[in-house]
């Protein structure tokens, strides 16, 4: 076995599902329907929010930078997914296994803080609704946006790089289905504990703290919904609430069940079903949750439809 300065291998095998063999074709499938109905789903919303003047807001804004973060999401992962269930050999060489643990990582921790924002942006709209336009400004949304992303990857560069430091002694098999930072910390040897100790100090960051602002946020939300005395102001304002704290629950809950504990105390299989469902599931639900439960979004996805088919039959 080749190995890069001796400690390293030139590539993983990722053992996958190898005990429940029986799931790679089902996975395979699902993974062949469902990624393409998110790139299309995360791109539509992108198009809607550009192309859309009623949708020019800073929710949207947001919105199409959750969208964007999908889309490179489960592009760092899926891609690899498939080949190695549609293949005998599940391998990732170490190269592309550090590519895909930078670009995995700096969209997770991106997408964390970017949440926290969108229900920052929530609170403002229902509690502050005569300063919103004021507060909320075209320039304060994209130093939000800008400062959101270069944490994202400040966190994510710095605790993939430390993760990859660790001496692996030859060891080149991964009990995933992917290159994830825990599944590392687990299978490297030696001393261990500085880097979980610093991965969990980096998601109470990411997560932790994030979680705690989007809960205080829709307990003040609540609070002004309950006090509004048109009852279409609280159907709309509860629409687009509900949608965010769906997608957040979605992406947090396993989020935090994977990376608030100690690598160590992993179950082996529990990773594996957390990486495809905040890696694929919760990517593909996003636009669909937005679009479903919103009707300017809605509406703005008819309009364009119809332009297109409209021009399709002009030729």
């Amino acid at each position: 076995m080749g190995l890069i300065n001796g400690s390293h291998p030139a590539e993983f095998i990722l053992l996958g599902f190898t005990d429940h063999s029986w799931l790679e074709l089902p996975l395979f499938i699902i993974l062949l329907i469902t990624y393409p109905m998110a790139v299309i789903g995360n791109i539509s919303i992108i198009l809607v929010s550009t192309l859309d003047p009623h949708l020019h807001s800073p929710m949207y804004f947001f919105l199409t930078n959750l969208s964007f973060l999908d889309i490179c999401y489960t592009a760092s992962i899926v891609p690899q997914m498939l080949f190695n269930l549609g293949s005998s050999k599940k391998t990732i060489s170490y190269i592309g296994c550090a590519i895909q643990l930078y670009f995995f990582h700096i969209m997770g921790g991106t997408e964390c803080l970017l949440l926290g924002l969108m229900s920052l942006d929530r609170y403002v709209a229902i509690c502050r609704p005569l300063h919103y336009t004021l507060i909320m400004n075209q320039r304060l949304c994209i130093l939000l946006v800008s400062i959101v992303w270069l944490s994202g990857m400040t966190f994510g560069v710095s605790e993939a790089s430390v993760t990859l430091l660790l001496p692996l002694c030859g060891l080149n098999k991964l009990d995933h289905v992917m290159c994830e930072i825990p599944i590392l910390i687990k299978t490297a040897c030696g001393e261990k504990s500085a880097n979980e100790l610093a991965l969990s100090l980096v998601c109470i960051f990411l997560l932790a703290i994030p979680l705690c602002l989007i809960l205080a946020s829709y307990v003040c939300i609540g609070h002004a919904v309950f006090k509004m005395n048109s009852s279409a102001g609280k159907k709309k304002a509860l629409g687009t609430c509900t949608s965010h704290l769906i997608v957040v629950f979605l992406f947090y809950g396993p989020a935090i069940s994977m990376y608030l504990q100690p690598p160590s105390s992993i179950s082996r299989d529990q990773p594996k079903f957390m990486a495809l469902f905040y890696g694929v599931v919760t990517p593909t639900l996003n636009p669909f949750i937005y679009s479903l439960r919103n009707k300017d979004v809605k509406g703005a996805l008819g309009n364009l439809m119809r332009k297109i088919f409209h021009s399709n039959g002009q030729f």
